[in-house]
């Protein structure tokens, strides 16, 4: 689709701009960590998972949106077969894109091998705009790869895609901001997306905590699916983010890196 690239980073970094303004000035908690540390290695893992992609678009030359647009063309797909009106294709697309995301962040709880990659982001010693941007490159290669076997499979359009994607690096980068929104319009916005206090009580170290609130974008399957908690049980002022490595260790590029690939 003519100039995807382009509008995605514009709003990519339009928002990210904006997040981390309102989260350096009025932050909802204060970090525990070096920031310029974390950040390093945030968007050094970021920069990482931008040449997987381009080297994975080589082997897959059609990648999320691409793959929509060839199914499309190519009538291949339920969505497809169906002929549903513009309009419910379009919400139903969104609706299962959103689903599997859910689905496949489930799943990398539940499955080791997947864990240890996920917990890459986990890791994380502190919450805020950059760690929606920390995964480990290898699970965004696995990421990229199951998304368009779906695309595939349910003939989304390549607008639909388009939007989607856009939607879910958006929510991801809101949902993970250290902002602080009023107790009302943080309860009203739930009912619908992930806020950053919904999203947060999945940073928790507490397992039953963080093997909650799977979702990044719609707040309705873990409603609907019971995974979901309300608020951390120590508060979101004294809750403690990460996993059992609360040290310097998971501020560290290298680290991280090689941290699916270590015993624990």
């Amino acid at each position: 689709m003519q100039h995807e690239l382009l509008i995605r980073l514009s709003v990519f970094f339009g928002l990210f701009i904006v997040l981390a303004g309102i989260e350096t000035f009025a932050p909802r908690r204060p970090l525990n960590w070096s920031k310029s540390r974390r950040w390093l290695t945030n968007w050094g893992l970021s920069f990482l998972n931008t040449l997987t992609l381009r080297a994975l678009a080589v082997a897959l030359p059609l990648l999320a949106v691409g793959a929509a647009s060839d199914a499309q063309s190519n009538g291949w797909g339920l969505i497809n077969f169906l002929e549903l009106p513009v309009v419910l294709e379009f919400v139903l697309a969104i609706l299962i894109l959103d689903f599997a995301i859910w689905l496949q962040h489930l799943i990398t709880h539940k499955v080791p091998l997947l864990w240890r990659l996920h917990r890459v982001h986990h890791a994380d010693p502190d919450f805020d705009v950059t760690t929606a941007i920390r995964f480990h490159p290898v699970e965004i290669a696995l990421s990229m790869g199951l998304k368009i076997s779906l695309i595939y499979l349910f003939g989304t359009s390549a607008l639909a895609v388009l939007v989607f994607e856009i939607m879910l690096n958006g929510t991801a980068l809101f949902n993970h901001a250290n902002i602080r929104l009023p107790a009302k319009i943080d309860r009203l916005i739930r009912l619908v997306l992930v806020t950053p206090d919904m999203h947060r009580v999945h940073h928790s170290v507490h397992r039953d905590e963080h093997d909650s609130n799977y979702g990044f974008a719609l707040s309705i399957w873990d409603r609907a699916l019971g995974t979901y908690i309300a608020q951390p049980r120590a508060g979101h002022d004294k809750m403690t983010i990460g996993l059992e490595w609360q040290d310097t260790r998971p501020t560290k590029l290298s680290w991280s890196l090689r941290l699916p690939f270590r015993a624990k």
